[in-house]
């Protein structure tokens, strides 16, 4: 055993015998010291929100913490590199994602491992308990039961369900990619994509790009590239699915503009990256180990801007600079649905903030200097920069309220006020 494992195996367990195992409590967030404390916690007191509540169910965003709640849910079945593990083992996991909701946006999350891996029993689940949060977050449920079950979801539920393996990377990447369409003067609608994976993360981010305008992606799974005259596909993959004579991952990658790795170590070669377009893009997110290790991809071509799953690595494309942003938005102006245009806005925040001046600290918490300016190698926030909760929750809620899904009255909305709120946030955590 590793030193770094016997390490992560003591992380979790309780320094003595009488604490507490895991990563995560309860924090009671009102006195409960006296005689009246307590008789307003409990009875007889409790009864009037309750009461106010049964008058108008939405009275529950003032009077309980279902505003600043959200579900941390999964089957096990998709639990990082490690596959389906079961619903207990992928415990840790989701006890994780609730510390990154409370360390990186304030957010309190509770985890729920199901035990079942049927579909149909997940979305009654799910949509049974709900209304007792003000979100919900599916994790590390596999393709292409993950497609089916937010959908149906989002359709009966009255909060945000977002499945973040899916659309998290695509949110952060599509930042990336707006930045380097910028440097390089290209367009969205000229580009060739090339996406290496069909699971969850492959789809959404292929979709998010669509969004922005890419019209060609060429997309590939464990069988080679979708394409029109294969007869094996689902219904998700057949969406990429279009007339073309690429066969192999080094048909598709010649001229392309973009390369994204969804899949497995040192799939992309340097041949590949020299038979790329001029100024190409590579998000190599396989981890620990990605598609290409970017001191390689760099040897291959001076021109070439590349990101990872990896924090040794610049440009790293990590989940932390989304989905608890996204969801402290959402949360704050009761959103029912998380839209794609809040997912956008949240990319464009994400990737203006990249052009900011970066604070001494995060360039300390990197060690990297003063190379931390925009350009090749800083076209991704660092999850060290306090800034992305304010750039990313305050440009999520104003897309709410655009969008038409925020509870809130749009009037009582301060953009101002509500950022400067949120930078006070960020410092304390």
């Amino acid at each position: 055993m590793s030193n770094f494992e016997q390490e992560s195996l003591d992380y979790h367990k309780a320094q003595n015998e009488f604490d507490t195992n895991g990563k995560t409590g309860t924090l009671i967030t009102k006195p409960c010291s006296t005689e009246q404390d307590l008789a307003m916690a409990y009875s007889p007191g409790v009864a009037f929100p309750c009461l106010e509540i049964e008058k108008d169910i939405n009275k529950a965003y003032d009077y309980t913490n279902k505003g600043n709640l959200v579900a941390v849910i999964s089957d096990g079945t998709a639990v990082l590199g490690l596959g389906d593990i079961g619903h207990l083992a992928g415990k840790p996991v989701m006890e994780g994602k609730c510390v990154l909701f409370k360390k990186f946006a304030g957010v309190d999350a509770v985890d729920i491992e199901v035990n079942t891996k049927d579909t149909e029993e997940i979305i009654e689940t799910v949509a049974r308990i709900a209304d007792s949060f003000g979100g919900v977050n599916l994790e590390d449920i596999s393709a292409p039961r993950c497609f089916e079950i937010e959908r149906r979801l989002k359709e009966i539920c009255d909060v945000p369900v977002f499945h973040d393996d899916q659309h998290g990377t695509a949110v952060i990447t599509t930042a990336g990619l707006i930045n380097v369409l910028e440097m390089s003067g290209k367009k969205a609608e000229d580009l060739k994509v090339v996406v290496i994976g069909a699971g969850a993360s492959g789809i959404a981010c292929a979709s998010m790009y669509k969004e922005l305008g890419v019209k060609n992606i060429t997309m590939l799974d464990s069988k080679g590239v979708i394409h029109s005259g294969r007869d094996d596909l689902n219904e998700y993959k057949q969406m990429f699915a279009f007339d073309t004579d690429d066969r192999t991952l080094e048909d598709a990658c010649k001229d392309a503009d973009m390369i994204l790795g969804l899949s497995g170590p040192d799939l992309i070669s340097q041949d590949m990256v020299k038979s790329m377009a001029d100024n190409p893009i590579i998000f190599a997110c396989a981890n620990p180990d990605p598609e290409i290790k970017p001191p390689l991809a760099k040897e291959a071509r001076s021109d070439v801007i590349i990101g990872t799953g990896r924090s040794d690595f610049p440009n790293q494309v990590n989940n932390v600079l989304g989905f608890p942003q996204i969801f402290r938005g959402a949360l704050d102006v009761r959103a029912t649905k998380i839209t794609e245009g809040m997912k956008m806005a949240a990319s464009k925040a994400l990737a203006a903030l990249a052009k900011e001046p970066v604070p001494d600290y995060v360039k300390e918490a990197h060690g990297r200097g003063d190379d931390m300016t925009f350009g090749p190698d800083y076209i991704i926030p660092s999850p060290f920069d306090k800034r992305v909760l304010p750039y990313v929750a305050t440009a999520v809620a104003k897309a709410a309220i655009e969008d038409g899904v925020a509870r809130i009255d749009p009037a009582s909305f301060d953009e101002d006020k509500y950022f400067k709120h949120l930078e006070e946030m960020a410092e304390r955590r």
